[in-house]
């Protein structure tokens, strides 16, 4: 009887009620980073005690775009690249809903790079998760505007010319709030930075290093326990660093932390400020 009783006790997982369970399994590979940073995202957003009714998930086109059809939330799946002028056009279409975009490097910082710099130069009260890989996972491994110089692709097979974005550096230059940058090694960081990110007034950018243990490794002769390895053995959490320090180049030492976190205008203050009359901002 108490082993039929424990048989048929159900196994209540801490983010069931985050996750679409009917999509479940999900299509990322066996060792791949970005299950990690999707779900610290997710305990992020409980820990953090934002009102999540109210709380809207976007996602581009590659891998880390499904995130938003897993997740238990209003959710938009959106075309390459567009992730963060959808996200733009639900926050001021609806200020008081907190809108999270998690995507990928590919998605955001290439086909979508345009869009990231003019929201960040806005200030736009979002939270942009990046789940950077180091190249396009889904479409078959290509070299990414986030290769390491050297590293091999399928289009770079004998290794990347191009140098790569330093992408905190790109942010706090656009003009960012909150820039920060951590592993998926690093979880409990990773998670406390996310909470308070989706608190944080203005643009606020987390970059999360993720394995392609599929693409990107095989082609550089890396399984996911190798790149824990080097999380582990080649980073140095230097909370404040300035940006121009943080290139990626884990023959050295990377740099991970929260390296900005300033107060100035949100996109919708300005605009209220200057566009709307006085009578009308008071209502």
């Amino acid at each position: 009887m108490v082993k039929m009783k424990q048989q048929n006790k159900q196994v209540h997982h801490p983010l069931d009620d985050l996750i679409r369970t009917d999509r479940i399994p999900h299509i990322w590979c066996p060792g791949c980073g970005i299950g990690i940073a999707f779900s610290s995202a997710l305990l992020a957003m409980k820990s953090s005690g934002i009102d999540l009714q109210k709380t809207v998930m976007v996602s581009g086109i590659g891998c880390s775009g499904r995130g938003a059809g897993y997740v238990n939330l209003d959710s938009y799946h959106t075309t390459h690249g567009r992730a963060i002028p959808f996200a733009t056009g639900l926050k001021l279409a609806n200020p008081k809903l907190n809108v999270v975009v998690f995507s990928g490097d590919g998605d955001l910082f290439a086909i979508g790079g345009n869009h990231f710099i003019h929201a960040a130069r806005r200030n736009v009260d979002i939270t942009v998760i990046c789940v950077n890989n180091f190249n396009y996972g889904m479409t078959g491994g290509q070299v990414a505007a986030t290769t390491p110089a050297k590293a091999k692709t399928t289009t770079t097979p004998m290794g990347n010319p191009e140098a790569p974005f330093n992408l905190p550096l790109l942010a706090y230059a656009s003009g960012a709030s909150f820039v920060a940058r951590w592993t998926v090694l690093h979880t409990r960081d990773l998670i406390d930075c996310i909470s308070e990110a989706l608190t944080k007034k203005g643009f606020s950018f987390i970059e999360v290093l993720g394995p392609c243990p599929t693409n990107y490794g095989r082609r550089n002769k890396e399984n996911s326990f190798d790149t824990m390895k080097l999380y582990q053995d080649h980073t140095i959490i230097k909370n404040g660093a300035y940006p121009s320090e943080l290139d990626i180049d884990f023959h050295k030492t990377v740099i991970l932390g929260k390296f900005l976190d300033i107060e100035r205008e949100t996109c919708i203050e300005s605009y209220d400020k200057t566009c709307r009359p006085m009578e009308l901002v008071e209502e």
